[in-house]
């Protein structure tokens, strides 16, 4: 049989002492994210690249295993690469934007936008569950530890009630941290969908966020911080539909939160420091070629190609081949080929996405 789950918002107070201390520093930290990020020229860089880690992280989340090398090349030649992990991670990466989109033209989150969302990541448009039969076990013993709403009308009504509540500010007045901790608990104990569940909901975290204002983009991605806490994650939520436990999942999810900013902060101020450095030299020892779109495209693409430079600077096919050449045969870049096609790899950026520190060793 499954859990009955009870309209939002929760008829308890959940904003304990431990809760509000945890908010002040999580905040902190989200606030120094969104201002850092502000100071990158082109909001694109930080969307392709951040987007592409996500992507990956919260795939693995899932089992769903891809390498940084197979994913670039993936975004470069999807009509050459057949490579079903790195296209499912592609696609989260279209579904970001596609719900970015969304929330940025109307500043909702809906439950017609979620459907979209959905349908991009998995590429089809079977919507929310109509069949009884799912169930979430233990993959170690096989015993079913939660049976979420297997009538459709239910899913639909309770999907109605999560919009509400995510859209609608008057039914509660809790933190939006505190409140994004609850939406993601409720979306996973719908369990809407057959299939893309949890992406989904780590999708509708970053947007919220975005809604909220507390980031003007969708950067904030707490897949690493699940991967590495993942057995916590799923006994924390197992501890609210079981006993109530709010407390320990909303402060797990601040924490998430909180060493994420860290993190991304730390990326943030190397992808500037690095575009300053190439800047300069790209001014000194190719002058000519210089352009502020040419920067843009190189920390936008950790792998790039002549048809991205043609479309990012506007020129021709024979002058973008002898732009990379040139890039490369200075050492900027790093020529490659995969069978008749050419692309160029940006070693510092890919090797700063490989060794992304802990957050508990980044010192800002």
């Amino acid at each position: 049989m499954a859990d009955m789950l009870s309209l939002l918002p929760l008829p308890i107070d959940i904003e304990t002492p431990a809760v509000l201390k945890k908010l002040a520093s999580a905040h902190r930290y989200l606030a120094e994210l969104k201002g850092i990020a502000e100071t990158i020229p082109n909001e694109i860089i930080l969307i392709n690249t951040l987007a592409l880690q996500e992507a990956k992280d919260s795939s693995e989340v899932e089992n769903i295993i891809t390498t940084h090398d197979e994913l670039y090349k993936q975004e470069l030649f999807s009509e050459v690469i057949n490579n079903p992990a790195s296209k499912e991670v592609s696609r989260y990466v279209q579904a970001v934007k596609t719900g970015f989109k969304q929330v940025r033209e109307n500043g909702l989150l809906t439950t017609t936008g979620i459907l979209e969302i959905h349908k991009v990541l998995e590429h089809n448009n079977a919507g929310f569950r109509k069949l009884p039969g799912t169930v979430l076990k233990n993959q170690a013993t096989g015993e079913t530890v939660y049976t979420p709403p297997q009538d459709y009308e239910d899913i639909i009504s309770m999907m109605k009630n999560l919009d509400c509540y995510i859209n609608d500010d008057s039914l509660s007045d809790v933190d939006p941290l505190v409140k994004m901790a609850i939406i993601h608990h409720r979306f996973e104990s719908i369990h809407p969908f057959y299939d893309g569940n949890g992406r989904t909901g780590r999708i509708i975290n970053i947007l919220y966020l975005v809604i909220k204002g507390l980031q003007k983009l969708p950067i904030l991605y707490l897949s690493r911080y699940i991967i590495g806490n993942k057995f916590r994650y799923y006994t924390l939520l197992d501890g609210v539909h079981r006993r109530g436990d709010w407390e320990p999942w909303i402060l797990y999810m601040l924490e998430g939160v909180e060493q994420t900013s860290r993190q991304t902060i730390w990326i943030v101020q190397r992808i500037k420091k690095q575009m300053q450095e190439l800047k300069e030299k790209l001014k000194l020892n190719h002058s000519k070629l210089y352009s502020h779109e040419l920067l843009n495209n190189l920390f936008s693409h950790p792998y790039t190609k002549i048809e991205l430079l043609r479309n990012d600077l506007g020129v021709s096919r024979v002058t973008a081949i002898k732009y990379l050449n040139e890039l490369a045969d200075s050492g900027i870049l790093e020529k490659h080929s995969i069978g008749k096609y050419n692309y160029y790899v940006n070693r510092p950026l890919y090797n700063l996405f490989m060794n992304i520190p802990d957050p508990e060793s980044i010192h800002l």
